[in-house]
C-alpha cells in the first residue's frame, strides 16, 4: 500500500527533473508585494534588449498572459514597471571515445576496434538566460528580479513553447512567499 502512495510523488520529481530551464529570484524583503495590481511594460528598457523584434514579442505575449493568470492587469498608470534583458552563449561539448587494447578495467573483444581507435563528437547548443525585472512604477526602484537559464532553440515551431517555459518558470516565483 505504501509503493502506490509513493508513486505520484516519484513522478512528479521525474517531470520536474525533465525540465530544461533553471530559475532563480531576488527580491527586497522590506517590499508589500499585495498592493501591486496592474503593470506596463517598460518601454525604454525593452527597446535596448538586442534580440530579435520577433522573439521580444514572443516573450512580452508570454509575460502578458503569466501577469493576466496572475490577477494583475496592463494599465496605462501602472504600479509595477516590467522590464527584460537577455544573454546568451554559445555552449561547445566535446566527448571522446577511445576503445582498443590497454589497460584498464574490463575487457572483451571489439570487431570494429581491434586494433584501437577513437571517436570524438564535438556539438554546439546556445544557453539563454532571459531576466524579468519588477520596478515600482512610484519610486523608480527594482522591487523582484527573476532569471531564467536553458538551452534555446533556432527551431521556429518550438520557440513560442520555449519562451513561454522560461517566464512561466521565472513567475512562477512571484510574488515572493515570505518566510
Amino acid at each position: 500500500m505504501r509503493t502506490f502512495k509513493l508513486i505520484p510523488v516519484f513522478l512528479l520529481l521525474v517531470l520536474a527533473s525533465c525540465s530544461s530551464v533553471t530559475v532563480y529570484s531576488d527580491y527586497d524583503k522590506n517590499v508589500d508585494f499585495a498592493p501591486y495590481k496592474t503593470y506596463a511594460f517598460f518601454k525604454p528598457g525593452i527597446d535596448k534588449v538586442e534580440i530579435s523584434d520577433l522573439d521580444k514579442r514572443r516573450i512580452l505575449h508570454a509575460i502578458d498572459n503569466e501577469m493576466q493568470a496572475k490577477g494583475l492587469t496592463k494599465s496605462e498608470n501602472p504600479d509595477l514597471l516590467v522590464n527584460i534583458f537577455t544573454k546568451s552563449r554559445e555552449q561547445v561539448n566535446v566527448n571522446q571515445f577511445s576503445a582498443g587494447w590497454g589497460y584498464g578495467w574490463g575487457w572483451g573483444w571489439n570487431p570494429w576496434m581491434m586494433y584501437g581507435g577513437n571517436q570524438t563528437t564535438v556539438s554546439t547548443s546556445t544557453e539563454g538566460t532571459l531576466y524579468i525585472d519588477l520596478i515600482d512604477a512610484k519610486k523608480k526602484e527594482m522591487i523582484w528580479q527573476g532569471e531564467g537559464q536553458g538551452t534555446l532553440t533556432r527551431n521556429i515551431d518550438k520557440k513560442d513553447q520555449k519562451i513561454a517555459e522560461f517566464v512561466n518558470k521565472i513567475l512562477a516565483q512571484y510574488p515572493p512567499v515570505k518566510k
